[in-house]
């Protein structure tokens, strides 16, 4: 049981530690250029621009990545972002969430 524990243990923190590496060697510079086919939906800002879409601007990285790739895999599935995950290779995946989780965002409160 405890050799089980640690087999467990020992594989989510190698999951942990390439995905972190993922996160590292992403440009968002390049991710900038590669969200041009996000913007329709998402904006080239990750504000929405069309009711069903979320915004994703200031969204983890690591989430983005992490739903990208659901999309791709067909994990999740979605009429759009199927198609549009299907075409992205793990560096476009890594460099369009770079982008936005580079995204600075502000929220102001109600008077009350």
């Amino acid at each position: 049981m405890k050799q089980r524990f640690l087999i467990a243990v020992l594989a989510a923190v190698a999951a942990i530690a390439v995905s972190l590496t993922a996160v590292e060697a992403a440009d968002p510079k390049a991710g900038k250029t590669k969200a041009t086919a996000c913007q329709t939906c998402h904006g080239l800002d990750g504000i929405a621009k069309i009711p069903i879409a979320p915004h994703i601007a200031g969204e983890s990285q690591i989430y983005l990545q992490t739903q990208l790739k659901a999309f791709r895999s067909g994990k999740r599935v979605h009429e759009m972002m199927s198609v549009v995950a299907e075409q992205l290779s793990d560096e476009d995946i890594s460099d369009i969430s770079a982008w936005y989780s580079s995204i600075v965002v502000t929220a102001t409160m109600p008077a009350e």
